[in-house]
């Protein structure tokens, strides 16, 4: 995840965060109990799947929020290992392609409290992990959120973990301007075991 995207990410959270704070109240009892069943899944397992060494197929738009359509690939490998029983784990990303080398390195935490998830990223050469991305899993779908800026802009980021298999699965990053109305999709990576 780019280190800009990061930051956006925790922004557009508190944002959400927010939101839903405010519109909770007008929440019948129904939703109440709703909400509080789904607030009390332990998720601290969420990751387990992706444990181990995959083959990493990566898409990176280049200019994102520009009207530019130009993307590049790489190939790579990402080794992902459990960390605190699964309650947290580091993943290493090394990937190649025409516009380089590309080295990431992502910590995911488990918040007990709160049931989510933390993503901090750290690409090579930058000496320090990003803001982390803030979200959870549901139905088998994950979805963090942070708040940006890029090229001197506010932008929600929306990171999306998706297609999960036993071997395979699929991470999206999408930007918006307009606060969460539309996505534009700038990078996609699929990982199959190896």
């Amino acid at each position: 995840m780019h280190a800009t995207a990061a930051r956006t990410a925790v922004r557009s959270f508190a944002l959400i965060l927010a939101f839903q704070a405010h519109t909770g109240f007008a929440q019948t009892e129904g939703d109440k109990r709703s909400s509080a069943t789904s607030q009390q899944r332990d998720g601290q397992h969420d990751f387990d799947f992706h444990f181990g060494t995959w083959k990493t197929h990566l898409r990176r738009l280049l200019r994102p929020l520009t009207g530019s359509t130009r993307w590049v690939e790489y190939q790579g490998t990402t080794v992902v290992r459990k960390v605190w029983d699964g309650r947290a784990n580091l993943v290493e990303l090394a990937a190649d392609g025409p516009a380089g080398h590309f080295e990431g390195l992502s910590l995911r935490l488990y918040d007990p409290q709160s049931r989510q998830w933390s993503l901090n990223f750290s690409g090579l050469g930058s000496g320090s992990m990003s803001p982390p991305a803030i979200g959870r899993f549901t139905n088998g779908r994950g979805e963090f959120f942070n708040h940006e800026t890029l090229n001197g802009r506010a932008i929600l980021v929306r990171f999306v973990i998706s297609d999960i298999t036993s071997n395979s699965c699929r991470f999206e990053q999408s930007f918006s301007e307009d606060g969460g109305k539309t996505w534009e999709v700038n990078w996609i990576a699929v990982d199959t075991r190896i």
